[in-house]
């Protein structure tokens, strides 16, 4: 098929090449300069695809979303398909859908997980929106979920970036769970091989599985963890899915806890100090890029 992609960062750059592989044709537009990019502005990115056009942002969520979607709405037509794969709010993805619709344009919010090794790996997919358009895009979904990845509908509107977001939500627990718990084991007198540890808890334990594997890719190089400091940052997903969990009245305390022990770490040296903190940091870069403050 054939798409324009917006957005050519630690995600979107990897996906567009990943579609290239599988034969797809990619018009794509960054803000910046970049090997990828092959035409200048948001305007000639829509105008050389033939209707029904697709089109995919992927990037950040908040205002750059808002900004690059509101351009996005000045050339698109009815029947073409606008897609957000960013980690946007699902409320602000519910409102982008019906404002879409008014005009017979077809959106879809996909919640794109897996981070960086998934396009090797294969991307997760949630998706919400229109259905019709879901079943348009079903090859490119298709491609970029090989080898081990997937995609499923999951209703109009914001349905798909809700999942995500509960996802999302979900990761802060398990990463300070392994953070806490490697952070115990670092501390026994018993003078463990954390690296070993890990590598018996990939076999087969309820622990294993993608997180602790990137515990072990992190404990592989010791180096990364005494380089940096345990300031965690946070990305807004499990805020939102604490915000809708008060006002659904059910108990999220971990991922609260979680979200708190976050926002400590910012400013606490004993927080950042911590060898749970600072394994959290790795695995976030470990597993999504995400920047870490050195030493």
């Amino acid at each position: 098929m054939k798409l324009g992609f917006i957005g050519l960062g630690k995600m979107g750059g990897r996906m567009v090449q990943k579609l290239l592989s599988e034969d797809h044709e990619v018009v794509a537009w960054n803000r910046s300069e970049h090997e990828l990019k092959n035409v200048e502005t948001v305007k000639q990115l829509i105008k050389s695809l033939k209707a029904p056009r697709i089109v995919w942002s992927m990037v950040p969520s908040g205002e750059a979303t808002e900004e690059i979607l509101k351009e996005v709405s000045k050339f698109v037509s009815e029947g073409d398909i606008v897609i957000d794969g960013g980690n946007s709010n699902f409320k602000d993805t519910q409102r982008r859908f019906e404002d879409f619709q008014k005009r017979g344009i077809r959106f879809l919010g996909i919640g794109v997980s897996g981070g960086v090794i998934a396009a090797t790996k294969g991307y997760p997919m949630m998706v919400g929106g229109d259905k019709s358009a879901y079943e348009h895009i079903s090859p490119i979904l298709d491609s970029l979920s090989k080898p081990h990845g997937g995609h499923e509908y999951f209703g109009i509107g914001g349905a798909g970036h809700f999942v995500k977001m509960i996802h999302n939500g979900m990761e802060y627990g398990i990463m300070q769970s392994l953070g806490e718990g490697f952070g115990v084991l670092e501390k026994s007198s018993y003078n463990l091989d954390l690296l070993k540890v890990a590598k018996l808890y990939q076999k087969g334990t309820l622990v294993s599985g993608f997180m602790l594997d990137r515990a072990v890719e992190v404990l592989s190089n010791p180096s990364i963890l005494s380089s940096i400091e345990g300031k965690i940052a946070e990305s807004g997903e499990a805020k939102w899915t604490i915000e809708e969990a008060k006002k659904e009245g059910v108990d999220v305390e971990i991922i609260e806890k979680s979200l708190e022990f976050r926002r400590k770490s910012q400013t606490d040296k004993k927080i950042q100090n911590s060898f749970s903190a600072r394994m959290v940091a790795a695995l976030r870069n470990a597993f999504g890029g995400h920047e870490v403050k050195k030493k």
